[in-house]
């Protein structure tokens, strides 16, 4: 424990002032000792938010799953042996002329049905017919009817015909010239046909719009709720009390809060199976840290925000604020009660320019309002900016009661990691990372909690022991965050993410 019993006192006597007068929005930081559960939790990741390359065989039965909502593909002439791109990158028509493909000759789907499209180029209008004529232009704000496109594919699915609204195929006529204007139904697929193109996917999204949307919602419904009710049961909150764990964080997705009719495509029933999660939790005695995982809009164009084609809207308007805020109100109020309640994340991993330190401010301040109304007792996580200083919401974070500031370690994600040696990944855990954790712990600062790391590295070919003393190194410097820590994740197919592997095959001991 930090402090002493003086100290433990005057915490106690400015506790209860805090709760006589809550009228404050932001009440002083209280003289702490540690927490008296240093937690010690797991992620229960690809659960309650999609996340496909956690459990890929989910989307097997989605047809054409390769053309999810957010795949980005590139599209070559086999006439003009050119690809396709949006003129200035949008707002003006589209042309056959680019020797090789990059961001104005990439288009991302929005996929309609199985084999119907409306195609958004990088500026973010969509590709259409223009209003006069059968040209292609892509200058619509927002998709209608001229803007939906099918996509017909020969056998191997490496060559399409897109047919347009108005019943033609759009064909490269030349290199400047695209057009809906090509009418003959059938086609060899040869070099001749102007109406043929290469297509190939550069980039594609698996989350909770991609599943429910591949699917319909309708489709999507009973799969998503099965395995709500199968892949975490209540047999893993009694195997994640006995390894050694306290807690589970639990990441949901924003729509929750109209559980049981989510907005389309969503599906609703992810509600109960967090109901479920609490009733496990105070059984077993682990804490819960309910997590938004998801923003409306998306808070950082990732899938497992939920986003539709990689854009980010979260944080741009008062409007979607407010939505947020209304979700974390809506948790704050079922769940405060609960005795397995410890924290509410209000925000995972957002990301700038969406995100901008204002915006973020602002909405982290009407949250922590949220769920003050309802609780003073739980805590109150705020997540740092991704690609952001560490120690930009450190002072902020530092105004409120019981507030905890959330950072993210993984030796992954980025070119540093990609070259190290088992021995350079264990240095750098015990000295890079521990000067990080060192910065954002300040006296008197936000308590400080690792949201998520894991096991996974950059080093092929490990061996056991190498695994083992990579993570013990994280144990031992996670330790040390005056919250605690949470891996990334309790299951997953690959086996170095998922926890429960980690554990049950001798990896990783907390005991």
């Amino acid at each position: 424990m930090r402090g002493n019993s003086l100290l433990q006192c005057l915490s106690l006597v400015l506790i209860f002032s805090c709760l006589v007068s809550l009228s404050c929005a932001r009440p002083a930081r209280l003289l702490s000792s540690s927490n008296a559960l240093h937690v010690k939790a797991v992620n229960l990741g690809g659960w309650l938010v999609t996340e496909g390359w956690i459990k890929p065989s989910l989307f097997d039965g989605i047809v054409n799953k390769d053309l999810l909502d957010g795949t980005q593909i590139q599209l070559k002439s086999v006439t003009q042996q050119m690809y396709l791109a949006a003129e200035s990158g949008g707002g003006t028509i589209l042309v056959a002329n680019r020797t090789s493909a990059s961001g104005w000759e990439t288009f991302k789907l929005w996929r309609i049905d199985e084999s119907t499209f409306n195609f958004r180029v990088f500026n973010w209008q969509f590709v259409g017919l223009s209003s006069d004529r059968n040209q292609i232009v892509a200058t619509a704000t927002s998709p209608s009817t001229s803007e939906t496109l099918q996509i017909i594919r020969n056998s191997d699915k490496s060559q399409v015909r897109i047919r347009a609204p108005n019943g033609s195929f759009i064909q490269a006529k030349t290199a400047v010239s695209v057009t809906a204007d090509y009418t003959e139904e059938s086609t060899s697929w040869g070099d001749d046909d102007p109406s043929v193109f290469e297509m190939k996917s550069v980039g594609q999204l698996q989350g909770e719009f991609q599943i429910t949307n591949g699917y319909g919602t309708e489709a999507a419904a009973p799969i998503l709720r099965n395995h709500w009710s199968t892949y975490i049961v209540e047999d893993d909150f009694r195997s994640i009390a006995s390894s050694g764990l306290n807690t589970v964080r639990i990441p949901v997705g924003w729509w929750i809060a109209s559980d049981p009719n989510p907005p389309k495509p969503f599906v609703g029933g992810s509600l109960q199976a967090l109901d479920n999660a609490f009733t496990w939790a105070e059984k077993y005695n682990l804490k819960v840290i309910v997590d938004l995982h998801a923003a409306p809009g998306s808070q950082n164009g990732f899938e497992h925000s939920a986003s539709r084609d990689g854009k980010q809207e979260w944080g741009t308007t008062d409007e979607n604020i407010k939505q947020t805020v209304n979700v974390i109100d809506f948790l704050a109020f079922r769940y405060a009660k609960r005795r397995g309640l410890l924290a509410i994340e209000l925000i995972n991993e957002p990301l700038a320019p969406g995100a901008t330190l204002d915006s973020l401010k602002k909405y982290y301040q009407a949250g922590y309002n949220a769920v003050r109304k309802h609780t003073p007792n739980a805590y109150v996580i705020m997540s740092n900016r991704l690609s952001a200083q560490s120690t930009e919401l450190l002072q902020f974070a530092s105004g409120f009661q019981k507030s905890v500031l959330d950072v993210h370690y993984y030796n992954l994600f980025s070119s540093v990691f990609t070259s190290m040696t088992v021995q350079e990944n264990i240095d750098y855990i015990n000295n890079n990372r521990s000067t990080d954790l060192n910065t954002v712990s300040v006296a008197n600062g936000p308590l400080v909690f690792v949201g998520e790391w894991t096991a996974e590295w950059a080093v092929n070919g490990a061996a056991k022991e190498d695994y083992q003393r990579f993570a013990q190194a994280q144990l031992d410097v996670y330790g040390r965050a005056t919250f605690g820590w949470a891996y990334w994740t309790w299951q997953n197919v690959n086996n170095p993410w998922s926890m429960k592997y980690m554990i049950d095959n001798g990896y990783i001991s907390l005991k």
